[in-house]
């Protein structure tokens, strides 16, 4: 668990809340349904509108990676794909075969039993490769959901203030209608700008960054791969491997 975006969350929303209350505002007066309703729905529609449907929901259900990224052990795969190396160099590469058996199908699985089959290393990377980049491509398009959110946010910030205004300026005769909008006005901006820089674009850089680690993950796997295809010697493999760790 990623305990870190957690407080992080919770650091930010504090030290608003904190900072209103410290200048002598009401923590109420930031609660305002109808600026919620602007900002959110709005900003929820724009997104929608640009973005397909499986691209929307692989977005929505990535969101958890913010507190349960993927996990990935780099020491551990280089550690298996050395001693592979050294069984490959040993008894050869259809000794490998018992060990595909013990993988979860995927990734990894899918190289090892290339390997097994006997294709050429460059027939190898290449279709792995392929699968690297459709990995990227596919999940970075998600995380670009919540970075159209931050965004839009703010500018629908704006437009919700400007329906406050208007609502003012409809009821200058009624001085009691005066202050309600006047609030809806400036707390959607609020709204809209920290939704975009306290949730939207922390969320969008965050899953960026997990997305850039499983890839990074893949090319080690990819690599260990290759150099026992190659025939390379296990430690010179494993030395290789080690320089993904820094």
């Amino acid at each position: 668990m990623d305990i870190l975006s957690i407080l992080g969350l919770l650091v930010a929303v504090f030290a608003i809340i904190g900072g209103q209350w410290l200048e002598g505002g009401s923590i109420g007066s930031m609660l305002q349904l109808a600026a919620f309703l602007i900002v959110i729905g709005g900003t929820l529609g724009a997104v929608m509108l640009q973005t397909p449907a499986r691209t929307f929901r692989l977005g929505l259900t990535m969101v958890r990676w913010i507190v349960m990224p993927p996990r990935h052990d780099d020491p551990a795969a280089i550690g298996q794909i050395t001693h592979w190396a050294e069984i490959a160099r040993k008894e050869g590469m259809l000794a490998l075969e018992g060990q595909i058996e013990s993988l979860i199908a995927g990734f990894t699985r899918n190289g090892l039993q290339m390997l097994v089959d006997g294709f050429e290393p460059e027939r190898i990377r290449e279709a792995m490769e392929v699968e690297i980049d459709a990995y990227a491509d596919r999940h970075r398009a998600g995380a670009k959901v919540w970075e159209a959110g931050g965004g839009y946010a703010p500018t629908i910030g704006i437009l919700g203030a400007v329906l406050g205004l208007i609502h003012v300026m409809e009821n200058l005769a009624d001085p009691t209608k005066l202050g309600s909008g006047i609030a809806v006005a400036f707390v959607a901006t609020i709204y809209g700008v920290a939704a975009a820089n306290l949730l939207f674009l922390p969320v969008a850089s965050k899953l960026k960054s997990i997305i850039s680690a499983q890839v990074r993950h893949r090319e080690l796997i990819l690599d260990g791969l290759l150099g026992i295809a190659n025939g390379e010697n296990p430690k010179l493999i494993g030395a290789r491997l080690e320089g993904y760790l820094a």
